[in-house]
Protein backbone atom coordinates (compact mmCIF):
# COMPACT_ATOMS: atom_id res chain seq x y z
CA UNK A 1 0.00 0.00 0.00
CA UNK A 2 1.23 3.45 -0.96
CA UNK A 3 0.18 6.60 0.86
CA UNK A 4 -0.62 9.38 -1.59
CA UNK A 5 -0.36 12.84 -0.04
CA UNK A 6 -2.55 15.13 -2.14
CA UNK A 7 -1.66 18.83 -2.00
CA UNK A 8 -4.19 21.14 -3.63
CA UNK A 9 -3.45 24.27 -5.59
CA UNK A 10 -4.72 27.82 -5.30
CA UNK A 11 -8.36 28.46 -4.28
CA UNK A 12 -9.07 24.76 -3.74
CA UNK A 13 -9.24 22.53 -0.66
CA UNK A 14 -9.08 18.88 0.34
CA UNK A 15 -12.56 18.46 -1.21
CA UNK A 16 -11.16 18.63 -4.74
CA UNK A 17 -9.38 15.28 -4.29
CA UNK A 18 -12.47 13.29 -3.27
CA UNK A 19 -12.96 11.49 -6.59
CA UNK A 20 -9.26 10.65 -6.94
CA UNK A 21 -9.01 9.57 -3.29
CA UNK A 22 -11.90 7.15 -3.80
CA UNK A 23 -10.16 5.71 -6.87
CA UNK A 24 -6.86 5.29 -5.04
CA UNK A 25 -8.59 3.61 -2.11
CA UNK A 26 -10.42 1.28 -4.49
CA UNK A 27 -6.99 0.19 -5.74
CA UNK A 28 -5.79 -0.55 -2.21
CA UNK A 29 -3.91 2.64 -1.44
CA UNK A 30 -4.28 5.35 1.17
CA UNK A 31 -5.01 8.99 0.31
CA UNK A 32 -4.23 11.90 2.63
CA UNK A 33 -5.57 15.32 1.65
CA UNK A 34 -5.40 18.47 3.74
CA UNK A 35 -6.93 21.93 3.68
CA UNK A 36 -4.16 24.49 3.29
CA UNK A 37 -4.72 27.94 4.86
CA UNK A 38 -5.00 29.71 1.53
CA UNK A 39 -6.88 32.61 3.09
CA UNK A 40 -4.10 33.36 5.60
CA UNK A 41 -1.91 36.20 4.36
CA UNK A 42 0.90 35.09 6.71
CA UNK A 43 1.01 31.48 5.48
CA UNK A 44 3.58 30.61 2.83
CA UNK A 45 5.03 27.40 1.51
CA UNK A 46 6.83 26.48 4.73
CA UNK A 47 3.53 26.60 6.65
CA UNK A 48 1.79 24.64 3.90
CA UNK A 49 4.50 21.97 4.02
CA UNK A 50 4.30 21.77 7.80
CA UNK A 51 0.58 21.00 7.58
CA UNK A 52 1.17 18.26 5.01
CA UNK A 53 4.03 16.76 6.98
CA UNK A 54 1.95 16.70 10.16
CA UNK A 55 -0.82 14.86 8.33
CA UNK A 56 1.73 12.21 7.33
CA UNK A 57 3.03 11.66 10.87
CA UNK A 58 1.82 8.05 10.98
CA UNK A 59 2.90 7.16 7.42
CA UNK A 60 5.88 4.95 6.62
CA UNK A 61 8.41 5.76 3.89
CA UNK A 62 6.18 4.55 1.06
CA UNK A 63 4.74 8.01 0.43
CA UNK A 64 4.09 9.70 -2.91
CA UNK A 65 3.42 13.44 -2.68
CA UNK A 66 1.26 14.96 -5.42
CA UNK A 67 1.19 18.73 -5.82
CA UNK A 68 -1.35 20.39 -8.09
CA UNK A 69 -0.70 23.82 -9.63
CA UNK A 70 0.44 26.18 -6.83
CA UNK A 71 0.98 23.08 -4.68
CA UNK A 72 4.09 22.37 -6.72
CA UNK A 73 5.87 25.13 -4.78
CA UNK A 74 5.24 23.25 -1.53
CA UNK A 75 5.84 19.57 -2.15
CA UNK A 76 9.67 19.67 -2.39
CA UNK A 77 9.64 21.09 1.16
CA UNK A 78 7.71 18.03 2.31
CA UNK A 79 10.42 15.82 0.79
CA UNK A 80 13.05 17.89 2.60
CA UNK A 81 11.25 17.34 5.91
CA UNK A 82 10.54 13.60 5.79
CA UNK A 83 11.24 10.50 3.66
CA UNK A 84 9.12 10.17 0.51
CA UNK A 85 9.42 7.86 -2.48
CA UNK A 86 8.39 10.26 -5.21
CA UNK A 87 7.19 13.79 -5.94
CA UNK A 88 4.56 14.22 -8.65
CA UNK A 89 3.94 17.68 -10.07
CA UNK A 90 0.44 17.84 -11.57
CA UNK A 91 -0.03 20.81 -13.91
CA UNK A 92 2.24 22.39 -11.36
CA UNK A 93 4.49 25.35 -10.74
CA UNK A 94 8.09 24.58 -9.78
CA UNK A 95 10.11 26.46 -7.16
CA UNK A 96 13.62 27.76 -7.64
CA UNK A 97 15.78 28.05 -4.50
CA UNK A 98 16.63 31.66 -3.79
CA UNK A 99 13.83 33.10 -5.95
CA UNK A 100 10.15 33.84 -5.60
CA UNK A 101 7.62 32.51 -8.03
CA UNK A 102 6.63 36.08 -8.86
CA UNK A 103 10.26 36.66 -9.91
CA UNK A 104 10.05 33.65 -12.20
CA UNK A 105 6.87 34.95 -13.84
CA UNK A 106 8.35 38.44 -14.26
CA UNK A 107 11.24 36.87 -16.15
CA UNK A 108 9.05 34.51 -18.19
CA UNK A 109 5.39 35.63 -18.35
CA UNK A 110 4.63 32.75 -20.73
CA UNK A 111 4.59 30.37 -17.74
CA UNK A 112 0.94 31.25 -17.16
CA UNK A 113 -1.67 31.08 -19.91
CA UNK A 114 -3.10 34.38 -21.15
CA UNK A 115 -6.38 35.49 -19.61
CA UNK A 116 -6.16 33.49 -16.38
CA UNK A 117 -6.72 36.65 -14.37
CA UNK A 118 -9.93 37.52 -16.23
CA UNK A 119 -12.91 36.81 -14.04
CA UNK A 120 -10.91 36.96 -10.81
CA UNK A 121 -11.73 39.49 -8.12
CA UNK A 122 -8.91 41.21 -6.22
CA UNK A 123 -9.80 41.97 -2.60
CA UNK A 124 -8.37 44.76 -0.41
CA UNK A 125 -6.04 42.32 1.38
CA UNK A 126 -4.52 41.26 -1.95
CA UNK A 127 -6.29 37.91 -2.06
CA UNK A 128 -8.20 36.85 -5.16
CA UNK A 129 -11.36 34.86 -5.80
CA UNK A 130 -13.08 33.60 -8.93
CA UNK A 131 -16.32 34.43 -10.64
CA UNK A 132 -17.89 30.93 -10.60
CA UNK A 133 -18.91 30.92 -14.26
CA UNK A 134 -15.43 31.94 -15.38
CA UNK A 135 -13.82 29.43 -13.01
CA UNK A 136 -15.91 26.64 -14.48
CA UNK A 137 -14.78 27.47 -18.02
CA UNK A 138 -11.07 27.95 -17.22
CA UNK A 139 -10.40 25.42 -14.47
CA UNK A 140 -12.89 22.69 -15.36
CA UNK A 141 -13.60 22.88 -19.11
CA UNK A 142 -13.67 19.09 -19.53
CA UNK A 143 -15.89 18.34 -16.52
CA UNK A 144 -19.61 17.66 -16.75
CA UNK A 145 -21.36 21.04 -16.33
CA UNK A 146 -22.96 20.15 -12.98
CA UNK A 147 -19.60 18.99 -11.60
CA UNK A 148 -17.84 22.10 -12.90
CA UNK A 149 -20.43 24.37 -11.28
CA UNK A 150 -20.22 22.41 -8.00
CA UNK A 151 -16.45 22.79 -7.91
CA UNK A 152 -16.49 26.46 -8.89
CA UNK A 153 -18.88 27.26 -6.04
CA UNK A 154 -16.49 25.67 -3.52
CA UNK A 155 -13.46 27.76 -4.42
CA UNK A 156 -12.02 29.97 -1.67
CA UNK A 157 -10.08 33.21 -1.58
CA UNK A 158 -6.37 32.77 -2.19
CA UNK A 159 -3.68 34.89 -0.57
CA UNK A 160 -0.37 34.96 -2.41
CA UNK A 161 2.45 34.84 0.10
CA UNK A 162 3.44 31.44 -1.34
CA UNK A 163 4.12 33.10 -4.71
CA UNK A 164 5.56 36.36 -3.38
CA UNK A 165 8.07 34.98 -0.87
CA UNK A 166 11.61 33.84 -1.67
CA UNK A 167 11.28 30.07 -1.86
CA UNK A 168 12.12 28.45 1.51
CA UNK A 169 13.63 25.55 -0.44
CA UNK A 170 17.39 25.58 0.15
CA UNK A 171 18.19 22.88 -2.41
CA UNK A 172 16.29 20.42 -4.53
CA UNK A 173 15.65 17.17 -2.59
CA UNK A 174 17.28 13.97 -3.83
CA UNK A 175 14.05 12.17 -4.67
CA UNK A 176 12.45 10.83 -7.84
CA UNK A 177 10.23 13.38 -9.57
CA UNK A 178 7.50 13.13 -12.20
CA UNK A 179 5.63 15.87 -14.07
CA UNK A 180 2.11 15.29 -15.37
CA UNK A 181 0.98 17.77 -18.00
CA UNK A 182 -2.64 18.28 -19.03
CA UNK A 183 -2.81 18.73 -22.78
CA UNK A 184 -5.59 21.35 -22.77
CA UNK A 185 -4.50 23.23 -19.64
CA UNK A 186 -5.76 26.82 -19.67
CA UNK A 187 -3.82 27.86 -16.55
CA UNK A 188 -0.21 26.62 -16.66
CA UNK A 189 1.46 26.81 -20.07
CA UNK A 190 2.05 23.37 -21.53
CA UNK A 191 5.10 24.64 -23.44
CA UNK A 192 6.63 25.91 -20.20
CA UNK A 193 5.77 22.66 -18.41
CA UNK A 194 7.63 20.63 -21.03
CA UNK A 195 10.71 22.87 -20.80
CA UNK A 196 10.70 22.97 -17.02
CA UNK A 197 10.24 19.22 -16.61
CA UNK A 198 13.28 18.55 -18.77
CA UNK A 199 15.41 21.42 -17.53
CA UNK A 200 14.68 21.24 -13.80
CA UNK A 201 13.53 17.67 -13.20
CA UNK A 202 15.64 16.04 -15.91
CA UNK A 203 12.83 14.04 -17.47
CA UNK A 204 10.01 14.38 -20.01
CA UNK A 205 6.40 14.95 -19.03
CA UNK A 206 3.60 12.43 -18.73
CA UNK A 207 0.66 13.74 -20.76
CA UNK A 208 -3.02 13.45 -19.84
CA UNK A 209 -5.81 14.74 -22.06
CA UNK A 210 -8.08 17.52 -20.87
CA UNK A 211 -7.89 20.55 -18.63
CA UNK A 212 -6.19 21.77 -15.49
CA UNK A 213 -8.01 19.59 -12.93
CA UNK A 214 -8.00 15.90 -13.95
CA UNK A 215 -8.70 14.78 -10.38
CA UNK A 216 -12.26 15.89 -11.11
CA UNK A 217 -12.62 15.15 -14.82
CA UNK A 218 -10.77 11.81 -15.13
CA UNK A 219 -9.75 10.38 -11.74
CA UNK A 220 -9.15 6.84 -13.03
CA UNK A 221 -6.79 8.02 -15.77
CA UNK A 222 -4.98 10.21 -13.25
CA UNK A 223 -4.62 7.30 -10.84
CA UNK A 224 -3.05 5.30 -13.69
CA UNK A 225 -0.61 8.16 -14.36
CA UNK A 226 0.30 8.28 -10.67
CA UNK A 227 1.31 4.62 -10.86
CA UNK A 228 -1.46 3.43 -8.54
Amino acid sequence: MTTYALVHGAWHGAWCWERLAAELQRRGHRAVAVDLPCGDSAAGCARYAEIVTTALADADENVVVVGHSLGGLTIPLVAAARPVQRLIFLSALLPQPGRSFDDQVAEDPSMICPGVGDGQHVHPDGSTSWDPERAASVLYPDCEPDLARWAARRLRRQNWRAAQEISPLAEWPAVECQYILCADDLVVSTAWSRRAARGRLGRPVTVLPGGHCPFLSRPAALADALGA
